[in-house]
């Protein structure tokens, strides 16, 4: 006797995405990075809602957004976040890109280049590894004292990994070098979105298996 068992499906490959977006016009495409971070990269035809700005609005937008939808952020961490947030508030066939922005574009996708810098993970990484060497510097040169610095920020990124938020970046984002003087507002971004119509949405296969 053979049976099949269906099993949610919360994310999508790079290669999938772009057959997608080839064959069905209510594909909805959310980069939930910063206005920054899209303005560096994005996929062509995508809309910027950083993540902020959805969380606050998450049941507005739900109420923009079909079946067809599919997140985006630099490495899926954010649009996970995002799925999770629109999942709240009652969309359940959102989608997050495996590998990100930049998976996509190795994989030969359509993309827009902008203004280069440097993403926000990156500078995440940046500004942690130099209070780390800071601290320990500062420890062995100056005083004992400043190892706590460095245990500070270990414990930060544990707690970071561990609820699946970062403080840091939230800070960085913020800073006036990284913002952009088109940074995404509710008016300029869900507002926008063109309405659509719950259709079905093309899923992967799902495997079968014997009993």
């Amino acid at each position: 006797m053979t049976s099949s068992t269906q099993s949610k499906i919360d994310s999508v490959d790079p290669t999938t995405l772009q057959s997608w977006i080839d064959s069905h016009d209510d594909l909805i495409v959310l980069d939930v990075r910063s206005g920054a971070e899209f303005e560096t990269l994005h996929i062509r035809g995508s809309y910027n809602v950083p993540l902020p700005l959805l969380a606050e609005h998450a049941e507005e937008l739900a109420g923009r957004l079909g079946r067809q939808t599919v997140l985006v952020c630099q490495s899926g961490t954010r649009a996970e976040q995002a799925r999770q947030r629109l999942s709240g508030a009652g969309v359940e066939t959102a989608y997050v890109l495996t590998g990100g922005v930049p998976a996509y574009a190795a994989a030969g996708g359509d993309v827009v280049r902008g203004a280069q810098r440097w993403d926000l993970e990156r500078q995440v990484r940046m500004v942690a590894g130099s209070f780390v060497v800071a601290g320990l510097a500062g420890g062995k040169f100056l005083s004992p004292k400043f190892r706590a610095l460095a245990g500070a920020i270990g414990a930060g990124l544990t707690f970071s990994a561990a609820t699946n938020t970062c403080a840091m970046g939230k800070a960085l984002a913020a800073m006036p070098w990284y913002r952009t003087a088109d940074e995404p507002t509710r008016e300029a971004a869900i507002l926008q979105l063109p309405s659509r119509t719950p259709e079905s949405v093309p899923v992967p296969a799902q495997e079968e298996t014997a009993s």
